[in-house]
């Protein structure tokens, strides 16, 4: 979408007869949405060499054709990243390595909550250095020193697996892991609860079968792939360099509980995650919004249905339609824009919305308009779309919103704002519509929202909806979230970059 201040990470592994970077590289254009900060790959070559690019920048920036021509290996892992933990920088793009056991490149979406802890434990009780402060770095290191206390020279897939479930022991948080194992193959894992999407496509190769693993499968079908399915909750997977297909359970208690916000936003629509189609999910929710508004307003004098692009056209769509309300395209967004909204401060922010979007006065003129998103954040956005709508002749300017009022920050691999800047997180619904300058605002019900999803697979019980509810999933580290609500706050994040200027 447009500048929003909730970006994350997406992964992507590759397993094949054939060199894989042209490959990992359209996955990576495929997964950009989940980040723009930086991108990288690694890949693995017959003699088990290590070729590998990483850089700051989108994915068509970083990797130029002089980088792909150096990229050869059967298998390898990529990364798309947005600063979640720790800074901005090229230290901090992955894959990050380490050289022991084997020669481990990892990609990691996700958060753990007590990497403190752990950073603790790796320097004193396993001397091992860390050299950022991304918990990305720390969970490399765990799972390099579970492995490396096996001890074998050639690791079975069991060995590894005995690796993963001690990490799943000593990590809490959300992480959809893949790692390349220098010489051996790629595994993958996902953390206890599924919070972090992490799917499996297969292809037949003409000796053996050819696999992807990455957080969306949207991008399986363009490579040749089918899905497979999802990874488990706590499960490991392990392709090993011939292409042999392993897996365990891992975690002693698994339990599927994604994050509810993959389906409201960051997920491409035409994605499975969990089994559930995004897109229909979106569609179910502008059902339930359609419904809310003709139960709180039957007599609406709205005339119009505008969705703020991208990410909540599909939801829009489907509220106009059973409203029986025309639906029409006001805004029109600049897709070349560049990467203003990587400036995450307020005042950058403000400049940004009326360079991403800009608006169609004929559909707002004179008319009493419903704007419809997916979420509202800061409000910041939210208040300058309203302005741009009354400006443009909009009697009335009304506001729906897909989720529910997002009033905690999030633990789990979101970069989203400190909890003191969301704007819902000291406010009512008719203050927060106040602040944003609606005429009327109406959010998503919890309830409403996790019906919308479940229907899709009515075997997962709960979601996880902290950012609604603020009840974590996972056990949290000391002071995590006092030490988390300061490094969010805008002014912290414009000293550090000032410092590294």
């Amino acid at each position: 979408s447009y500048s929003r201040g909730i970006l994350m990470c997406g992964i992507v592994g590759i397993s094949a007869e054939t060199n894989v970077a042209a490959e990992i590289y359209d996955s990576l254009l495929m997964l950009q949405h989940r980040g723009q900060d930086a991108a990288g790959m690694v890949v693995c070559d017959s003699q088990d060499k290590l070729n590998s690019r990483k850089s700051m920048g989108y994915v068509r920036d970083v990797f130029q054709q002089r980088h792909m021509n150096k990229l050869i290996g059967s298998y390898g892992v990529g990364h798309v990243r947005y600063p979640t933990a720790g800074g901005t920088g090229k230290e901090f793009a992955q894959p990050m390595y380490v050289n022991s056991p084997y020669g481990i490149s990892m990609v990691h979406n996700g958060n753990l909550t007590n990497s403190k802890e752990l950073g603790v434990q790796l320097f004193h009780a396993e001397m091992r250095h860390l050299n950022t402060d991304s918990d990305s770095e720390v969970l490399l290191n765990i799972f390099a020193h579970e492995l490396g206390k096996q001890r074998e020279i050639y690791p079975s897939a069991e060995h590894i697996f005995k690796a993963v479930s001690k990490t799943h022991r000593r990590c809490d948080g959300a992480y959809a892991v893949l790692a390349l194992i220098t010489g051996h193959g790629i595994l993958a894992f996902r953390d206890n609860n599924g919070i972090r999407p992490l799917c499996i496509g297969i292809r037949k190769g003409e000796t053996r079968d050819e696999y992807i693993i990455a957080s969306e499968d949207a991008l399986f079908e363009s490579q040749g792939f089918k899905k497979l399915r999802d990874v488990e909750p706590g499960e490991a997977v392990y392709i090993d360099k011939k292409g042999n297909f392993f897996s365990q359970q891992c975690a002693e208690e698994p339990q599927k509980r994604p994050c509810i916000f993959e389906y409201v936003y960051f997920s491409r629509p035409d994605s499975n995650i969990d089994e559930i189609s995004v897109y229909k999910a979106r569609m179910r929710m502008g059902s339930k919004l359609a419904q809310l508004i003709k139960k709180k307003n039957p007599d609406h004098d709205i005339d119009v249905v505008i969705p703020i692009p991208d990410s909540s056209t599909t939801a829009a769509l489907q509220l106009a339609v059973d409203l029986n309300v025309p639906y029409r395209e006001g805004f029109v967004k600049n897709r070349y824009i560049g990467r203003t909204f990587i400036m995450p401060y307020q005042e950058e922010r403000k400049k940004s919305v009326r360079r991403k979007l800009n608006i169609l006065d004929l559909e707002f003129e004179g008319k009493n308009v419903l704007l419809v998103d997916d979420s509202i954040v800061r409000g910041t956005t939210s208040k300058k779309i309203i302005e741009m709508a009354k400006d443009a002749g909009a009697k009335k300017v009304y506001f729906a919103s897909a989720a529910p009022a997002i009033k905690y920050q999030n633990l789990y691999g979101i970069d989203m704002p400190a909890t003191s800047e969301l704007v819902a997180s000291n406010r009512t619904e008719d203050e927060v519509s106040k602040e944003i300058g609606a005429d009327w605002l109406v959010y998503q019900t919890l309830e409403d929202l996790i019906e919308t999803c479940q229907y899709g697979n009515p075997n997962i019980k709960e979601f996880e909806t902290s950012i609604f509810t603020g009840k974590y999933i996972t056990p949290l580290g000391e002071n995590y979230l006092e030490d988390l609500e300061v490094s969010r706050q805008d002014e912290v994040k414009a000293q550090r970059e000032k410092a590294k200027a």
